[in-house]
């Protein structure tokens, strides 16, 4: 058992945070700008959308009447509270900024933290003059940076439509990623595996948003109790544009605060590599007789969440559809945004065709996600124990890029019953259009299966190539940028279902495309030497 060669209570706790968090800036030097770029383009690319959109005071006024009858949209995006650009800006895009940016804090934590412990480096880090609480302090200050130059970017941005609101905007934002990434610290303590505290922390999230959909669902002044449940039910009550609450903001950091001193309370209490929840080793007989057993054994809480959480969105964007043609009504600029993610077809069709696209962005996540667990097994040392017997290498990662391809089909599939359900018709072509986005979602999980296999030391960049696929499809139609632009993404030359024609074409292109990607992949790795 390791133990540190500082004093408890001494000044020495910290000794090497700096140097820890220099280098935990340089190893996510590609990761945290993707996620701040993403995030920021989100956000300051909404203004000059919603002054197309609704462009004069009576638009806006109508859309704040529509919104406070529309339980379904509400529940999606959140209560208007004011009728400005800014005010706008902040409803349409707050929560969701602040949901990336907590996505975007808990991965930072968990890899500095409990990713550092499970591969052992941890432990070669701590036999040198490093304190017990630095690597923690080191992670939370890497999440700090990020949120901060996050919100300095909104708050620069914004600041042209009033600085006060944009300040508050810009705060909310970080202070939603900063309660994520304390709460992933807490996690990160409890549990032994990262897999799980990123697991944990990430159902957390999911049940954050569905608190404050099902609060704003009930009020259109987001004052349900369900709503201050949630921490992005906190930043949507900051109100930025709006008559600031920045009582709400000292919520916010008490609560940082807290679950921070919680995290470094725990912290002092355990050795490296332990947990309070620690896991019940068991032997690999049975259903864990094979590399794709284990690879289902190891990956089917991560499965399980998704699946539920495609399926409850596939219901509430269906149960969204009828409204959501209610609410753009005769707004030709709304409705050629919605045609242009989702095809030219009816409005109903476009706009089912469009929320199918963004659940087949974030499918995309997900395999990037479940392809590098194959990444994990092997840095971490558990695949030399697997390979070590009568198994091959190639065997090994079939059986964790099945999972991974065959988890992102039952996603969509999950997916598309639940718009048929929500919808309540169509069950067919809504099937159809969810699973011909799994083709883009393939070439994804090729490509991050040929970094592993060729450019191992690269693999994270996949999430770089899953950002910028997902802000391609989700910022550039609505601000028009060339059609060159958004066949940049896999996922531009896809038909637009349902309403469009089907085109199978650049479906079996794409097929092809996958097929080639995860062959290489596995060819690499069968000649390279693995890594720890």
């Amino acid at each position: 058992m390791t133990t540190f060669a500082v004093r408890p209570g001494s000044s020495r706790q910290l000794a090497g945070t700096g140097t820890l968090l220099r280098f935990a800036l340089r190893r996510d030097r590609l990761m945290i700008p993707v996620w701040i770029g993403v995030n920021a383009l989100m956000v300051l690319s909404m203004p000059n959308t919603l002054e197309g959109l609704y462009g004069t005071p009576a638009e806006r006024a109508d859309l704040i009447r529509q919104m406070a009858t529309n339980s379904s949209l509400r529940a999606m995006i959140g209560p208007v509270f004011d009728d400005s650009v800014g005010a706008l800006t902040a409803w349409r895009v707050g929560v969701y900024a602040g949901a990336l940016a907590a996505v975007m804090s808990l991965l930072i934590v968990v890899r500095h933290t409990r990713d550092e412990e499970e591969s052992g480096r941890q432990e070669l880090v701590a036999s040198g003059m490093v304190g017990r609480r630095a690597s923690l302090t080191a992670a939370l200050l890497a999440a700090a940076v990020a949120n901060a130059v996050l919100a300095l970017l909104v708050t620069a941005g914004l600041a042209g439509h009033g600085a006060t609101g944009a300040l508050a905007l810009g705060l909310g934002i970080a202070g939603a990623g900063m309660v994520f990434a304390t709460m992933a610290a807490i996690v990160a303590q409890l549990t032994e595996s990262a897999r799980l505290a990123r697991g944990l922390t990430a159902a957390v999230l999911g049940a954050a948003f569905v608190l404050r959909a099902a609060g704003d669902s009930a009020t259109n002044d987001g004052s349900s109790v369900l709503t201050w449940l949630s921490p992005l039910g906190w930043l949507e009550n900051l109100r930025p544009y709006a008559d600031e609450r920045w009582w709400v903001a000292a919520l916010i950091a008490g609560a940082v605060l807290v679950q921070g001193a919680v995290a470094y309370g725990l912290a002092g209490r355990r050795d490296i590599g332990m947990s309070f929840l620690p896991t019940r080793p068991g032997p690999a007989t049975g259903r864990l007789g094979s590399a794709g057993a284990l690879a289902w054994r190891l990956q089917r809480g991560g499965v399980l969440g998704w699946s539920i959480g495609f399926l409850l969105a596939g219901v509430v964007y269906g149960g969204m559809t009828e409204g959501a043609a209610d609410l753009v009504g005769d707004n030709e600029n709304a409705r050629r945004i919605f045609e242009r993610m989702g095809g030219q077809s009816g409005l109903t069709d476009a706009f089912l065709a469009s929320m199918v696209g963004m659940l087949g962005l974030v499918a995309a996540l997900y395999i990037v996600a479940s392809v590098l667990r194959l990444h994990g097994e092997e840095t971490s040392g558990r695949a030399e124990p697997v390979l070590a017997n009568a198994v091959g290498r190639v065997r090994w990662a079939v059986g964790h890029l099945a999972i991974a391809f065959g988890g992102a089909a039952l996603l969509m599939l999950l997916a598309g019953l639940g718009f048929a359900l929500g919808y309540g018709r169509e069950i067919g072509p809504i099937l159809g259009a969810c699973l011909v986005q799994l083709p883009a979602i393939w070439v994804i999980g090729g490509l991050t299966a040929l970094l592993i296999g060729v450019l191992p030391r690269a693999a994270a960049a996949a999430w770089g190539v899953a950002g910028a696929v997902l802000l391609i499809g989700w910022v550039g139609p609505a601000l028009d940028v060339p059609q060159a632009v958004l066949d940049l993404s896999p996922f531009g030359h896809l038909p637009k279902l349902p309403g469009g024609e089907m085109e199978w074409g650049p479906v079996l292109v794409l097929l092809g495309l996958a097929a080639v990607l995860v062959a290489g992949g596995l060819a690499g790795l069968r000649r390279r030497d693995m890594t720890t």
